[in-house]
């Protein structure tokens, strides 16, 4: 193969030109500190303000200020967690999340456990939704949060935020959500979802590592996870990385302003894949929702197989895409996430995820349908659970 096809834009995605040219001035001359007063931190702290705003206009957050940043989603969503929780400890210790949240939820409400809290996790059906109804059936008299991711990075499963929201509030409980799958790649609204906390990356759209944020809606009490300085409001102490904020908050930008042709874009290649993969290897299974479910991702279990293999045939031809999550892939762990959807252990081995990006287009998917059936094969060829269901139809 002449050309490498990248299909893991779940996991990572490239630096657009326009972000590393507008971070390239504070790696050099606008070196300053942002918090310091002399002039050498004019420019930084007034490029962090424009990047807040940004960022604020990408998730309709009318006060930008509302806006922490953070060094990442993970941080964002301990933060929420943590914070939020800690915040209100004083009229209750429950927590209510969904069995398919991000590590970076789970564990923190695994730590919070080992300091008197308790959480319910809601289940999911087969296609990783949650219901609203399960999610207020939760709610006890001392729940004090409930976190519901927006969409699924694994399945790309959107969630109905709005109705577990509402159904929250109703029993005045607040809502955080981690968007870092949607945000940036589908149209995300604060103040229409009703949340009162969002967590979103800047290189799940475009923008640089390094670079996250916490929307915390104003009159939300946090409790901040660092000590040691007065940045980001007193909420998040450390010195900010400017050239990557000033990097996200361009790239926030650009999203808002090319979403529109970009979901068209990665909604073909997403049903092309959706489409023909299963056409073209029997035994494969669509994850996630039919409908309700990102432009970007499509993922499936093929049967018989196991993946890290499948991933590196397909690397060795100049094609990357992942199995399940990219913080668990070289963990050689069971996806959580199919787990909870009911996917037998040794169906959910074999699951393969492709993240889509701005440049894939239908000629990768023609790629991908190429080589990916003699690799299926071959690996089949290997596989004892193969050669089992072979004997079975056999002898049927």
């Amino acid at each position: 193969m002449d050309r490498h096809i990248y299909f893991d834009h779940a996991a990572a995605t490239p630096l657009l030109p326009e972000v590393v040219d507008a971070m390239l001035p504070y790696l050099h001359e606008h070196f300053g500190n942002p918090s310091s007063l002399h002039a050498w931190g004019d420019a930084p702290r007034e490029a962090l303000a424009v990047a807040r705003a940004q960022v604020a206009g990408l998730v309709g957050a009318a006060r930008p200020e509302e806006v922490i940043f953070t060094s990442c989603g993970t941080e964002a969503n301990n933060m929420a967690i943590k914070g939020l929780a800690m915040a209100q400890q004083a009229r209750g210790k429950h927590i209510v999340i969904s069995a398919i949240e991000h590590f970076s939820v789970l564990y923190s409400v695994r730590t919070l456990e080992k300091r008197g809290f308790t959480a319910t996790l809601v289940p999911v059906d087969k296609y990783g939704l949650v219901d609203p109804q399960a999610v207020a059936d939760a709610i006890q008299p001392d729940t004090i949060l409930v976190s519901i991711m927006h969409a699924n990075g694994e399945v790309g499963t959107i969630q109905p935020l709005k109705e577990i929201v509402q159904l929250a509030k109703e029993r005045r409980v607040p809502v955080h959500t981690d968007a870092v799958t949607t945000a940036g790649t589908i149209p995300v609204d604060v103040m229409d979802l009703g949340v009162d906390a969002l967590t979103l990356a800047g290189d799940s759209f475009y923008g640089p590592k390094g670079a996250a944020a916490l929307w915390v809606k104003r009159g939300t009490r946090i409790i901040p996870l660092l000590d040691g300085g007065i940045q980001e409001g007193g909420r998040r102490s450390g010195t900010e990385n400017v050239p990557a904020i000033v990097g996200m908050g361009v790239a926030a930008e650009i999203a808002k302003a090319k979403m529109p042709e970009r979901i068209a874009q990665a909604t073909a290649v997403r049903d092309a894949l959706l489409n023909r993969l299963p056409a073209a290897i029997p035994h494969t299974i669509v994850t996630g929702h039919p409908t309700q479910r990102v432009p970007d991702i499509a993922s499936f279990c093929i049967e018989f197989i196991e993946g890290e293999g499948m991933l590196m045939l397909l690397s060795s031809k100049g094609i990357g895409v992942s199995s399940g999550s990219a913080c668990t892939s070289r963990a050689l762990k069971g996806s959580h996430v199919l787990e909870a959807m009911g996917v037998p252990a040794e169906i959910a081995q074999g699951s393969m995820l492709f993240g889509i990006g701005i440049d894939n287009t239908l000629v990768d998917v023609d790629a991908v349908i190429e080589a990916l059936p003699p690799i299926v094969e071959r690996l089949r060829q290997m596989s004892p659970l193969y050669d089992k269901y072979l004997k079975s139809q056999k002898g049927g």
